[in-house]
């Protein structure tokens, strides 16, 4: 999603009080993604917590 945006990772990581390596190490897979930072995403993107998770293909 963040790519479609045309967002850079510190354009995101600054959105949702991260830092853009922070943000890279979530993104890569590398580290788990907190369920503060989760929620901040879902706003971020406006989508559900379970659409970041692939859980489900809807949006909202």
């Amino acid at each position: 999603m963040r790519e479609d945006k045309d967002l850079t990772q510190a354009e995101v990581g600054k959105a949702i009080n991260v830092s853009q390596r922070t943000y890279a190490y979530y993104e890569s897979g590398q580290r788990m993604i907190p369920p503060n930072v989760l929620c901040a995403l879902a706003d971020f993107y406006n989508v559900s917590i379970d659409y970041l998770l692939e859980r489900t293909d809807k949006k909202t």
